[in-house]
């Protein structure tokens, strides 16, 4: 375990001039889980100043978007959070439904909070597989995806997709849940939980990752906090948020889940979190399961406007493609906001409509991009070979960060 040496109030106050530190580039060739250059001050191989380079992967999301009629804007959203795209989906979605006056019926919530859990489940997986090779076990790695792979098969069979779904809609979702999911997300559940007791032999528990990663990369809850860190690293601190609980959407007030907190901090409790929360995912998805309630997926507002086609095509198969209309949507002149917490975090998402078919402002801020002050502040003072630990445990994803 390293002891630090340098302060973390100290970091953006230290000066790097001169000749006594040396300057490391890492990346911005993949340095981790995408493109980024980090730039590294090291006194020997003491960490004092680490200043995070970004924009090598901007997908100019927001532009494209102010360009594009309001329901065109989903699959641009879902491509900056490729491990995560439901959340982006439902954010964006939210946003807009207050815009339009929409509520989605009590079936589509609890689709959309499924839709929701299965998706954090394999975002939490794809960033311990991802941490897993910083920290040299291709094992975990190779684990983590691979177990991710039954849970994208059950948003595929959900979806009709495996990574970017574009299943949330305004007023509802475009699917209703095929016949023989349950039975099968079931079987999923199933085997993940029995799954876990290996995780934690070989990974969690392992003398290997706890030397690593206890108390390295500490960052406290006052600095937490202080910094606007979000999502799983922000409870990890001791930070007891969830926006799930503190602004409930779709139906996670009627669903009974907890919020994993830890108080070190560290790389390690970072990593627990993750694992927690996954257990608290799949405790979700089997209430909603069990809970499911009947009617319809889109709002009837909504299912009113549909031509005899389309009605027909709902009412027999409850299944909805993309009606004509959508494509024609205006919503009156205002201004709306919505969040959700996504795998990494809170998704804050603004929209302003001048009352045309586009958005006038399409603004939304993502948890990578708020979590940048670990770079920042948690790796200054513990030595160079923690980086890579630091850097794993945050489960950082650049193109979200970009946007």
């Amino acid at each position: 375990m390293s002891e630090r040496v340098y302060n973390i109030e100290e970091a953006p106050n230290i000066d790097v001039s001169g000749d006594r530190y040396i300057m490391l580039q890492i990346g911005p060739s993949h340095p981790g889980s995408g493109h980024m250059r980090i730039k590294v001050w090291l006194d020997g191989d003491i960490v004092v100043k680490v200043d995070p380079d970004i924009g090598f992967v901007h997908r100019t999301s927001e532009w494209l978007s102010e360009r594009r009629e309001f329901i065109k804007a989903i699959p641009i959203v879902e491509r900056i959070m490729l491990p995560d795209t439901i959340h982006a989906n439902l954010s964006y979605i939210t946003t807009l439904e207050r815009l339009l006056g929409l509520e989605a019926p009590p079936r589509a919530q609890y689709l959309r909070t499924l839709a929701a859990e299965i998706n954090r489940i394999t975002s939490h997986l794809y960033g311990i597989g991802i941490f897993g090779i910083f920290l040299g076990s291709s094992t975990v790695y190779m684990w983590a995806f691979g177990d991710r792979e039954p849970f994208i098969d059950l948003m595929e069979m959900l979806t009709g997709a495996r990574i970017t779904y574009s299943y949330i809609i305004p007023g509802g979702v475009r699917w209703d849940m095929p016949k023989g999911f349950k039975e099968r997300a079931e079987k999923v559940l199933e085997y993940m939980e029995k799954r876990l007791k290996d995780y934690d032999d070989i990974w969690v528990k392992n003398p290997v990752v706890q030397s690593r990663c206890v108390n390295v990369g500490v960052i406290d809850k006052t600095n937490a906090i202080r910094l606007g860190v979000v999502g799983p690293n922000l409870r990890a601190s001791g930070v007891y948020y969830d926006t799930r609980k503190h602004d409930p959407y779709a139906a996670y007030q009627n669903v009974d889940f907890e919020v994993p907190t830890f108080k070190n901090g560290d790389a390690y409790d970072r990593l627990l979190i993750r694992v927690e929360e996954i257990k608290q995912s799949m405790k979700i998805i089997k209430q909603v399961l069990k809970d499911m309630p009947e009617g319809k997926i889109i709002d009837e507002g909504t299912y009113k406007q549909l031509n005899p086609v389309m009605k027909k095509v709902y009412d027999e198969r409850a299944r909805v493609m993309f009606p004509a209309f959508y494509n024609h949507m205006r919503p009156q002149p205002g201004e709306a906001t919505g969040r959700v917490e996504a795998g990494r975090g809170e998704i804050f998402f603004y929209l302003r409509s001048d009352g045309g078919k586009y958005p006038y402002r399409f603004r939304w801020v993502t948890p990578s991009f708020r979590n940048l002050p670990f770079f920042t502040h948690v790796a200054v003072g513990y030595r160079l070979a923690d980086l890579p630990a630091i850097y794993g445990s945050v489960d950082y994803f650049p193109p979200e960060a970009d946007r």
